[in-house]
């Protein structure tokens, strides 16, 4: 909003701008005189710049390989006093990053081409009552023995995980023996419809997930990938498969 001000304020001036956006003049013209006299910038953001200076000299001088915990002790060592956050924020705005040991681990392979089905949920992820949305996803964790892979199903209604697995390796079995715990456990058949949203799906394997339970019948067996299915009396919509994009 100030540079839209900067580029229009000859033309209309500052307060009929500031009249139509969410903007005060005084806003305006404390930042303009900051601009002009930058003794008039508030500590923060003095020390802000200061420090920038001093990380951007640290992560070049160690080969642009060290990562926010190692650049904040290089500083402490040196006799700055920061906290670690203010590190992680300022090199974030910076778009400074360490380099990571190992291959990254991605658990987003998306396809483009892939058919997708469709959304029962419209992006609203809320519920009147339990057991009426269940959202699934996975991720990764660090631990001492490596990487390892979480499926989980949340009831909307709570916020609570009602399934979860954990495993080494990223295949559609863990994620759907989470799903099979959630309706163990929780054993919505009989209560009404129950809407089970995930990402859409388009790693390898994992489309069969969309047609898991059918022994419960399904809507259609003949659609691959199938948008919903029931088991029961629950109705599943979407793929129990994978984090940020299956």
């Amino acid at each position: 909003m100030i540079a839209f001000i900067d580029d229009h304020r000859q033309v209309y001036g500052v307060e009929p701008i500031c009249r139509v956006l969410p903007i005060a003049p005084s806003t305006y013209h404390t930042h303009a005189a900051r601009r002009a006299d930058p003794s008039r910038l508030p500590d923060r953001v003095r020390r802000d710049a200061d420090l920038k200076v001093e990380i951007q000299r640290v992560f070049a001088e160690n080969f642009r390989v060290y990562g926010v915990r190692k650049v904040w002790r290089q500083l402490r060592r040196e006799g700055f006093s920061a906290a670690r956050c203010t590190v992680a924020r300022l090199m974030r705005d910076m778009g400074l990053r360490g380099a990571i040991r190992g291959k990254p681990l991605r658990t987003t392979i998306s396809d483009k081409r892939a058919p997708c089905p469709l959304d029962h949920v419209n992006r609203q992820f809320h519920a009147s009552e339990p057991d009426r949305l269940w959202l699934a996803d996975f991720t990764y964790v660090a631990t001492w023995a490596g990487f390892v892979y979480v499926a989980f199903v949340i009831d909307a209604y709570a916020r609570r995980i009602v399934g979860w697995r954990a495993s080494r390796t990223a295949h559609a079995d863990f994620v759907l023996d989470a799903l099979e715990q959630a309706l163990h456990d929780r054993r919505p058949a009989g209560r009404g419809d129950l809407v089970h949203h995930s990402d859409r799906g388009a790693q390898g394997g994992f489309k069969r997930s969309s047609q898991h339970l059918n022994v419960g019948g399904c809507d259609d067996p003949s659609k691959a990938p199938i948008p919903s299915f029931r088991a029961g009396a629950v109705a599943i919509a979407r793929t129990a498969a994978s984090s940020e994009a299956i």
